[in-house]
């Protein structure tokens, strides 16, 4: 079984959701590589159902493609459908920081304070897999905090997309800036400035745009 920290208290789906997400985003399981459905629950160990609901799940955001008689394909990772992703990731992100800024509760700047703190972790150690991690925390952090259901749902797919690109192309030499930009927006928020927030939210997006006209030219 893939060991990742999930709350055992989340339905099996959920944790099934969440295992597979991070083995598409990390590469585990490769871009463009075929797996089978029967391979994939016996790698996870969480049963039939939670695991053909996550990969209903994932097909539906476009991470995989279920191919009857010929199994489940793995995105590709065309360097310029970056690009793509942020375009439209851009309007979201301001959205969901201008909101969270606005109504923010007590338990979402826990969880903002806790992403950040992993986030910087992971810098000091250099841990990417740990500021993956951090970066999906804040995000769903965001999303708790931002009260805009519609919002996070379009968001969700888009960062996790962007994750899988970032992670590719520019893992290993942007931990350090792309924590700075990061815990910008968690100050922001925190500080209820809405303005300050949709700016900051603005700076993130440049940033990785930036990432992704780069790798596209490669």
């Amino acid at each position: 079984m893939i060991s990742m920290e999930a709350s055992m208290t989340e339905p099996a789906a959920t944790r099934a959701y969440r295992v597979l997400e991070h083995m598409i985003v990390t590469l585990e399981l490769a871009p463009a590589s075929f797996v089978t459905e029967g391979a994939l629950i016996e790698k996870l160990a969480l049963g039939r159902t939670p695991v053909r609901e996550a990969i209903q799940r994932l097909a539906w955001e476009g991470l995989l493609d279920v191919r009857p008689r010929a199994g489940i394909a793995i995105a590709p990772l065309h360097p310029g459908d970056w690009l793509r992703v942020l375009d439209v990731r851009r309007g979201v992100e301001v959205v969901l920081a201008r909101s969270a800024a606005r109504f923010v509760t007590r338990d979402a700047a826990d969880l903002f304070h806790e992403a950040a703190l992993a986030m910087q972790k992971a810098v000091i150690s250099g841990n990417v897999l740990a500021f993956i991690q951090a970066d999906k925390a804040l995000d769903e952090a965001l999303a708790m905090a931002a009260d805009n259901p519609f919002a996070a749902r379009l968001a969700a797919p888009l960062q996790t997309h962007s994750r899988r690109f970032w992670f590719r192309y520019k893992a290993e030499t942007g931990l350090a800036e792309s924590a700075e930009h990061h815990v910008a927006l968690i100050r922001s928020i925190l500080d209820g400035d809405e303005e300050a927030a949709a700016k900051d939210a603005k700076r993130l997006m440049a940033l990785l745009r930036g990432h992704a006209e780069v790798a596209a030219t490669r």
